[in-house]
C-alpha cells in the first residue's frame, strides 16, 4: 500500500485500525482460558510501561496507565468463581484487591517499586495460569460446549 501521500496522522490511524481489528480477532477466536491469558498479558505490558513514565517523571501517562491496569485487575478477580473455586479463588480475588491498593498508591506516591511488586505478582499468577492452560484445553475438549462455557 503507498502511504507517500498520507499524513503522519492518517497512517498512525491506519496502523490503529488494523491493530484493533486484528486484536479484536484474537478475542473472537479465543477460548476462555486465552482470554484470561490476554488479559494478564495486556496488564503486564501497561504496568512495565507505567514503571518507565514514572522513571521517566510522565505523570499524565502513568495515571492513565495505572488506572487502565486497575480496570484489567478488576476484570480478572470478576474472572473468578467465586462459588466453585473455592479457597483458591478467595486468595486470588484477595490478592488481586492488595494487587489493586498497591497502584493507587503507586500512582499517587510515584512509586516504581509497588508497580515492580505487582507486575512480580502478577507474573507469578500469569505463569501458573499458562502452565494449566494443556490441562484446561483437554479438559474443555471432554466436555460438553455448555460446561466448558461455564468456566
Amino acid at each position: 500500500m503507498e502511504y507517500g501521500h498520507l499524513s503522519t496522522f492518517a497512517r498512525k490511524s491506519s496502523l490503529a485500525a488494523y491493530q484493533t481489528v486484528s486484536a479484536l480477532g484474537s478475542v473472537a477466536q479465543a477460548d476462555p482460558h486465552k482470554l484470561v491469558q490476554m488479559l494478564f498479558d495486556a496488564t503486564a505490558e501497561r504496568l512495565v510501561t507505567a514503571r518507565a513514565c514514572i522513571e521517566r517523571g510522565e505523570i499524565a501517562r502513568k495515571a492513565q496507565l495505572l488506572h487502565s491496569c486497575v480496570i484489567l485487575i478488576a476484570e480478572l478477580r470478576g474472572s473468578l468463581n467465586m462459588a466453585e473455586g473455592g479457597e483458591l479463588a478467595q486468595n486470588l480475588g484477595n490478592l488481586y484487591e492488595y494487587m489493586v491498593r498497591q497502584l493507587l498508591l503507586a500512582n499517587v506516591e510515584n512509586d516504581a517499586n509497588k508497580v515492580a511488586e505487582v507486575l512480580g505478582l502478577l507474573n507469578d499468577i500469569r505463569g501458573a495460569w499458562i502452565a494449566i492452560g494443556p490441562e484446561v484445553r483437554k479438559a474443555e475438549q471432554s466436555q460438553p460446549v455448555s460446561a466448558a462455557a461455564a468456566g
